[in-house]
């Protein structure tokens, strides 16, 4: 790869991937917008977020694959073995949905611990089973992107990711005529984009694999062994142990990060006007997803960019001042002028009193881009730098202040639930990042004496 990390070139590496997250995040608006111009709106919206919210929790596991990938795979031995590694975890994702699947443990869950309309339990219950292969098809793709991303064929992720969103609008489209429930179309049309992309993503990859399984010794580190992080004193072999060690905390901070929308659900279900809120919370965070995509993108960009020893940090500090920026310039410029009501109702399909309501929470969650950018670039520093630990700690502080503060705005207050739910994610968020400023800036301090030296 090329060692240019001017603004352009980093621009021209990261753009691809910005613009797979961007697809992504238009599938959660899009798939918004057509449960409600369906029957039931209120309900399937609901019943929409909760199998949503669920889904992601399982994926849960599976989800730090991309970043595992781009930063272990170098030659034939840590393929293999990182390939291993992600089996089973794809077989662990499925594993938990099915647990969840049994009917006495979802009643359990939804009903008593949720505490869901029986409705919106039916509805989510239908949209769980049909988004059975998401996990293990989410895993997969992941694995073969960061393959891609490392080999600096980032243009490949986003075709791959343009064939997945063809793939979910054409299957939504196609069953929205039908008559089955809104949230059921949403579950299968999301399903069969991500299968889709998954069997794109392994013929993208071949080439690449190809390379892998003719390179025996790593480029020349006998043996298959990991690059060095910053700090580290020597190259270390890279085997179950040690790929477990690197990404259990990975994998804890996705567990942790991800409870957040069951948790939030599970708040929003207890506060006032509970469906509506339910209703509102997809699509508002919808929205925020799609001007977050600019700093999760940034995320596996950094990690390839930055440099074995992190080298390159000051390059890429400087570009994620600029694309904080814009996300939140982006943002800001869509929730507080009329855009938001065009977004809302022309866009997002929501009937004019919800979209009256959707608008608090959207300009609540005005910062949140930047702070993903900011996230992104020291999650980066550290991955790159083997100190993954210091990630999962920040992510128990955010769950953590949004578990306070939620009860204290939504029950204490008696906020609107989704309204309390954004406030919480933002509060939560600044104490993560406020915790990561400090453990990113001493391996930035590090990397500026490698630099030096």
């Amino acid at each position: 790869m090329s060692q240019d990390r001017s603004p352009r070139a980093i621009l021209i590496f990261w753009i691809p991937l910005a613009l797979q997250w961007v697809m992504m995040a238009l599938e959660g608006p899009f798939l918004a917008a057509v449960i409600a111009r369906l029957a039931d709106p209120a309900f399937n919206l609901a019943a929409y977020g909760v199998a949503f919210a669920f889904a992601i929790l399982v994926e849960s596991p599976v989800i730090m694959l991309m970043s595992a990938s781009t930063a272990l795979v170098e030659d034939r031995h840590s393929y293999l073995k990182l390939r291993r590694f992600a089996l089973a975890l794809n077989l662990l994702s499925t594993g938990l949905l099915l647990v969840m699947l049994t009917p006495a443990v979802y009643r359990v869950v939804m009903l008593e611990l949720v505490g869901l309309p029986e409705p919106v339990a039916e509805l989510a219950y239908g949209a769980l089973w049909l988004l059975l292969p998401w996990p293990a098809a989410i895993g997969y793709r992941r694995f073969l992107h960061g393959l891609l991303i490392r080999s600096g064929r980032t243009r490949r992720v986003a075709y791959g990711t343009g064939i997945r969103l063809l793939g979910m609008a054409a299957t939504a489209l196609l069953l929205a005529g039908t008559g089955i429930p809104g949230v059921w179309v949403g579950a299968a049309a999301l399903s069969a984009g991500v299968v889709v992309e998954a069997l794109v993503a392994r013929g993208m990859a071949a080439e690449v694999v190809r390379g892998l399984l003719a390179d025996s010794a790593g480029g020349g580190q006998p043996g298959g062994v990991s690059p060095v992080g910053v700090g580290e004193e020597a190259d270390t072999p890279l085997d179950f142990r040690s790929i477990a060690r690197f990404y259990y905390p990975l994998a804890l901070t996705s567990l942790i990060g991800l409870t957040t929308q069951p948790l939030l659900t599970f708040f929003m279900g207890r506060s006032p006007f509970p469906v509506e809120s339910l209703a509102l919370f997809p699509v508002v965070m919808g929205l925020t997803f799609l001007f977050n995509a600019l700093g999760l993108s940034f995320q596996e960009a950094a990690i390839a960019l930055v440099g074995k020893r992190g080298e390159h940090a000051r390059e890429l500090a400087r570009f994620a001042t600029g694309l904080a920026l814009f996300g939140f310039l982006s943002m800001a410029a869509l929730t507080f002028t009329p855009l938001a009501d065009v977004w809302f109702q022309r866009v997002a399909g929501l009937p004019p009193e919800l979209a009256q309501r959707a608008v608090t929470p959207a300009r609540v969650a005005v910062l949140l881009p930047a702070l993903a950018v900011v996230l992104a670039f020291q999650r980066a520093l550290l991955v790159q730098a083997r100190h993954t630990r210091p990630i999962t700690l920040a992510t128990v502080l955010e769950v953590a202040g949004i578990a306070l503060l939620f009860p204290l705005l939504g029950w204490g207050l008696g906020w609107m639930g989704v309204t309390a739910a954004f406030s919480a994610l933002l509060a939560g968020r600044i104490l993560g990042v406020s915790f990561l400023t400090v453990r990113a800036s001493r391996v930035r301090a590090r990397a500026g004496g490698v630099r030096r030296g």
